[in-house]
């Protein structure tokens, strides 16, 4: 665990160029400090442990939906190294194991889509040119198959459930189009955002034409409960959206909102496609929310990883310009852990870093700070716990796939 902890700091540091130290010196009273750490100053470190514990306390009894993130911070053990397979049947990678069931994803996608005008047509597809890892659609095979071993032993995905991974990344690709009118980005996955080549009001029509494409889907597959699931998406999405838009003027009560959004934003599309595909597969409530809670976890770990790389990696590597959370106004975890070392950001912070020269004193003070190792210890606890949840399913290579896949948004560079 030490030695994968400080090897991805050095990563971190010397990654395609982006080299940053943080400062020298101790925690100050009360500052998570190094919380998770190992190292020499063990003292110093117990202190800063007992700090995190205070301050993971505090969101937890502010965000009711933060699974006791107190109990295992103390419980879990170290499952963020390599897992061995616990199933004893030979190990996939999960990419290829979940791709099995994947194969004609995108063109699938776009036979939903059902476009006669030409240049709507070309907008709508767009991002489903093939290029991505379709992270969504894995783990929604992987945990429809898991479901139904754990039920009857049966490897094979419904056409119900493999429809759920379809509707899934149709519901994240009309975000992005959304999110990219909204934030006005120019770039998304190494190439020209929809609202740039097309213009924004076009981008927003494309966004609601592919919601509509998977709510018709959606509808098709007939079952009241799952449509209900997957509806309440579609309301956390919106809703995200406005909390973002906001914030909290009380300090005590930024994280909260920070992990509600994220939960909102991101977190909601893998929980209810999880569970929706467990609910097609399998009659016990117990396995809906086992899958609901991995797929929450490892979307808030995902998120989380994706807001420390918003800081330590490149816009090369990232596939859109880096520090636009800063830009935009935004406080992520990074910023939050280190405002509490440094108080003054709080001002920026208020002020949506809308001076000149807020962004990059909000990058100094975080790269001094702990905020990026506290914000990555975050994110694995939500993989613990993800791990955790999966663990109760029946051993299989889809179940121990999918506990991989917890552990890849730990160590992803994208």
């Amino acid at each position: 665990m030490a030695t994968r902890w400080w090897r991805w700091r050095w990563r971190w540091r010397w990654r395609c160029g982006c080299y940053w130290r943080p400062a020298a010196r101790s925690p100050r009273p009360g500052f998570p400090g190094s919380a998770g750490l190992p190292g020499p100053r063990a003292a110093a470190d117990a202190r800063a442990q007992m700090s995190y514990f205070n301050l993971v306390k505090s969101i937890t009894s502010a965000f009711q939906n933060v699974y006791e993130l107190s109990r295992f911070h103390h419980t879990t053990p170290g499952v963020c190294c390599r897992s061995k397979i616990q199933s004893g049947e030979q190990y996939t990678d999960p990419f290829k194991l979940g791709w099995r069931d994947l194969k004609d994803l995108y063109e699938d996608i776009k036979k939903e889509l059902l476009i006669s005008t030409t240049e709507l047509k070309e907008m709508s597809e767009y991002y489903f040119d093939g290029k991505g890892k379709a992270f969504r659609p894995i783990i929604v095979v992987l945990m429809a198959r898991a479901c139904n071993i754990h039920h009857n032993n049966s490897r094979n995905v419904h056409a119900s459930q493999r429809s759920i991974a379809l509707i899934a990344e149709m519901i994240h690709t009309a975000t992005l189009v959304h999110d990219d009118v909204i934030d006005d980005a120019s770039s998304r996955r190494g190439k020209h955002t929809v609202n740039k080549i097309w213009g924004e009001k076009k981008a927003v029509l494309a966004g609601d034409l592919i919601l509509s494409a998977a709510s018709i889907a959606l509808a098709r597959i007939g079952n009241t409960t799952v449509i209900s699931i997957l509806t309440q998406v579609i309301e956390d999405l919106v809703r995200g959206e406005f909390l973002q838009l906001g914030s909290k003027e009380d300090e005590s009560e930024r994280f909260a909102h920070y992990l509600e959004k994220t939960f909102k934003k991101t977190a909601s599309l893998i929980a209810h496609s999880c569970k929706a595909v467990s609910v097609l597969g399998c009659p016990d409530p117990a396995v809906h929310e086992i899958a609901y809670q991995y797929g929450r976890n490892v979307g808030m770990a995902f998120q989380l990883i994706d807001d420390v790389l918003d800081f330590t990696s490149c816009s090369e590597q990232m596939g859109k310009p880096t520090s636009t959370d800063l830009k935009l106004g935004l406080a992520t975890g990074p910023v939050l852990f280190a405002c509490r070392q440094f108080p003054e950001m709080n001002a920026m912070i208020m002020r949506r870093f809308s001076l000149p020269g807020d962004v990059d004193r909000a990058r100094q003070y975080v790269f001094q700070s702990d905020g990026v190792q506290q914000t990555t210890y975050l994110a694995q606890q939500y993989c613990h716990e993800a791990i955790r949840e999966i663990s109760k399913l029946r051993p299989s290579p889809e179940r121990d796939a999918l506990i991989q896949l917890s552990e890849i948004v730990l160590t992803r560079e994208k």
